[in-house]
């Protein structure tokens, strides 16, 4: 049986991503999908790490404590939101994101804003697919 996987979609008639991330990304008919909402780097324990660098990781590890639930992994990643507090953060967003991704390109918006509690950095949302 083949592996149904997300398709990746890029075209030159419009501009190209600012970092790793597709332009876009196709879920083909038939895949289970689930819409993560955003998670903070709070731990399980409701430790909040002092750094942004260790907030961000955090936030990644309960998205992909989530995906686990629902018996998925990383690959399945169609497009991330995140939000980051600083716009001096963006390109350590973009570093840790690369790195917790693991070499997994999806789709990948970012805004820079508040968020409900001053002492979060970073919150991350994820929609996932997955053929069964």
């Amino acid at each position: 049986m083949e592996q149904v996987v997300i398709k990746r979609i890029e075209t030159s008639n419009a501009p190209p991503s600012f970092s790793k991330y597709a332009q876009a990304t196709e879920v083909p008919a038939g895949m289970r999908t689930i819409h993560v909402s955003g998670q903070v780097g709070i731990t399980v324990d409701g430790v909040l790490p002092e750094t942004f660098e260790d907030q961000h990781r955090q936030a990644w590890r309960n998205v992909f404590e989530i995906l686990k639930s629902a018996d998925m992994e990383i690959s399945d990643i169609a497009s991330v939101w995140a939000i980051v507090t600083d716009h001096d953060q963006v390109p350590i967003y973009r570093e840790i994101r690369d790195e917790m991704l693991a070499g997994h390109v999806c789709a990948s918006t970012m805004l820079v804003c508040g968020l409900a509690s001053p002492a979060w950095k970073v919150e991350i949302a994820v929609v996932a697919a997955r053929a069964d």
